[in-house]
């Protein structure tokens, strides 16, 4: 068991928690949320002895061992794949050696009776049956398994690992904490460098884990089908639940409605009493009363209403300066590193004003045609970038790219430029950097809080083609929601490479799935691909890929290019027309709403006649009509 009793701990002058106490059982999936910088991570550094708490204790069991993903790892030796791994099992890889050494000097004794070669053979007893007890016959495909379940090829295994970018090193370090099967397993944003297939198979890896689980994740369908538990760390406390994620949020606002409902209750009770003392305190008749009222408003305590925090960044994105109509045009696009195909043949065209998301596992060239289009790599083939095309790339490891001896403040007054400089502070207070927040130096920031100053930089200039890839890594819930509704307000061309279908919802207009070296390309967002491939979500349209239909190919010609200009362009026209419509239809119901809250008042002050109730029911009848018609035209 893992106990937590009273621990208080504060950073960089904010107290992020008070009296903390927890009882976690093995077996227990534990999911960790709250917002950015609310002390998660330095919740998990406690535990694993990272770090010392200022007041409380952490009560683990001598025999217990801890694995901890942390968020950001040092630079991996310069092993192979597979030799890394096998890092996981030191003991059994030890008792290898001394097994080979042992087996290296019977076979060369001439001398079978001699005291130095029984001592071998009993040497190679007890080595041999340690590595049994061990699973040492079974380790070699553990670590197999792992790799693979990860998301490596077979052929990756002897490759050195420093051929392979930080979330690939990343998986490999989740790898070696998964074979080695701590008692205690600390995970801090797993799902961050992994791909659908991926984050799948490590949900039914858990599943069936016996030690403790503790996550920091803010990707909610993961918390959902990993977690049973949920705590919440808030700056007023710490909330505990016996559920999942989604259940948890359902739960805290049921108690919040509830009190605040009981508070109000209270709240008139208490403003009659007072009423009621007032107008007969000086009456000798009502004495007897007015004195049971006193006692009765002593004995009333105030109910608290728990604090919901509902502080969040504010922003959008600049005006987006015009581009032409077409934007991006790649024909017979290829790139490959040596022998290693990434993509080839790739035909496509992305117009002004289009939203595309690119899906699709790992591996598969999505970050890497994001850097040919950016001009960061070299590429075969044609791709045109539009005229008066300005580029805005969020690359996964942009926070990470930060100057961490720089402040907040310096970060974005060393790269702005002209009036824009007057407006950092309110660019910066927008992302809750506030106070004292702005001088904070970039390295003491927690992740989502990096992620958010790198967004806060691409505010500085206007971009008209904004490609983010994995935007949401790091950022809680709400930020991941604010920076969604940013982007649907965004006037330019948008390509989103994410795998949170929450995140990816309603964002696109059209999906590149990326696989076995070409795209296949589909029209409509995310929902409409899962529903048009009969899956429910991402992961399960790439194992069905083989058997997908599709109602958008990948065009091979000019022709078919401009075929899909001319419909993209239809589209775009009947879109216009679709929101003129919804305008003037949202424009009446407010119209409706408000002609039939002002009979409602007057029915309420009693003011009625008969043809005041013929006229609400004909406003009801419209306002439920012009409903259905926006509805249809949604």
């Amino acid at each position: 068991m893992l106990a937590i009793s009273n621990l208080y701990h504060h950073f960089t002058g904010d107290e992020l928690f008070e009296n903390v106490s927890l009882h976690i059982h093995a077996g227990e999936k534990v999911g960790v949320v709250g917002k950015n910088g609310s002390g998660k991570t330095t919740l998990l550094n406690i535990i694993a002895g990272k770090i010392d708490p200022e007041k409380g204790t952490v009560a683990i069991p001598s025999d217990y061992s801890i694995g901890y993903l942390e968020q950001s790892m040092s630079t991996l030796k310069n092993k192979t794949i597979f030799q890394e791994a096998e890092q996981a099992v030191p003991d059994i890889i030890k008792l290898r050696l001394q097994l080979d050494e042992i087996n290296n000097q019977i076979s060369n004794t001439t001398d079978f009776t001699s005291e130095s070669y029984y001592k071998c053979l009993d040497s190679l007893s007890t080595v041999t049956d340690r590595l049994q007890v061990l699973g040492s016959a079974k380790y070699e495909e553990l670590i197999e398994r792992t790799l693979l379940g990860l998301g490596f090829d077979r052929t990756d295994f002897t490759r050195s690992i420093n051929e392979f970018s930080g979330g690939w090193k990343m998986r490999v370090e989740l790898a070696k904490i998964l074979i080695a099967r701590p008692d205690i397993l600390l995970l801090d944003e797993p799902t961050n460098h992994l791909d659908i297939d991926s984050i799948r198979w490590m949900e039914n890896y858990l599943a069936d884990y016996k030690g403790i689980v503790l996550v920091v994740s803010h990707d909610r369908q993961f918390l959902d089908n990993v977690c049973t538990r949920t705590i919440e760390i808030t700056k007023i406390k710490v909330y505990d639940f016996g559920g999942p994620y989604s259940k948890f949020v359902s739960w805290k606002d049921e108690i919040i409605e509830s009190q605040i409902a009981v508070q109000s209750s209270q709240a008139r009770e208490i403003a009659e009493i007072r009423k009621f003392v007032e107008r007969f305190r000086y009456k000798a008749t009502k004495a007897k009363q007015v004195q049971s009222r006193l006692k009765r408003l002593d004995k009333i305590h105030d109910v608290e209403v728990e604090f919901k925090d509902t502080s969040s960044i504010t922003f959008r994105f600049p005006q987006a300066p015009k581009s032409g109509k077409v934007v991006l045009d790649a024909a017979g696009l290829s790139k490959s590193y040596g022998n290693k195909n990434v993509f080839k043949n790739l035909n496509f065209t992305i117009l002004n004003g289009e939203s595309v998301a690119f899906i699709g596992k790992n591996g598969e060239g999505k970050s890497t045609l994001a850097k040919v289009i950016t001009g960061d790599t070299d590429y075969d083939g044609s791709l045109i970038v539009g005229h008066n095309v300005k580029i805005g790339y969020f690359a996964q490891n942009q926070a990470d790219l930060l100057d961490c001896n720089k402040t907040v403040y310096q970060t974005l007054d060393d790269v702005a430029v002209g009036d824009v400089r007057r407006s950092i502070r309110a660019i910066l207070g927008g992302f809750l950097f506030q106070g004292d927040d702005i001088e904070k130096k970039v390295s003491v920031l927690s992740g989502g809080e990096k992620t958010r100053l790198a967004i806060a930089r691409m505010l500085l200039e206007p971009f008209n083609l904004l490609i983010m890839d994995e935007p949401t890594n790091h950022l809680d819930m709400t930020s991941k929601d604010i920076l969604k509704s940013a982007l649907l307000h965004y006037g330019g061309t948008m390509i989103i490479i994410s795998h949170d279908r929450d995140f990816l919802t309603g964002l696109s207009d059209r999906i590149f799935d990326f696989h076995n070296h070409t795209i296949k390309q589909y029209s409509g967002d995310i929902d409409e691909y899962l529903i048009r491939n009969n899956v429910k979500s991402i992961d399960e349209a790439t194992y069905n890929r083989q058997t997908c239909s599709s109602s958008y190919t990948t065009p091979k010609s000019a022709a078919d290019n401009k075929s899909i200009y001319a419909e993209q362009k239809e589209l775009e026209k009947q879109r216009r027309k679709a929101e003129k419509q919804i305008s003037v239809l949202e424009k009446r119901i407010s119209e409706l709403e408000t002609s039939i809250a002002d009979i409602e008042n007057k029915i309420s002050a009693g003011n009625t006649n008969e043809n005041i109730f013929v006229e609400y029911s004909l406003l009801k009848e419209e306002l439920n009509s012009v409903i259905e018609q926006w509805c249809k035209i949604q």
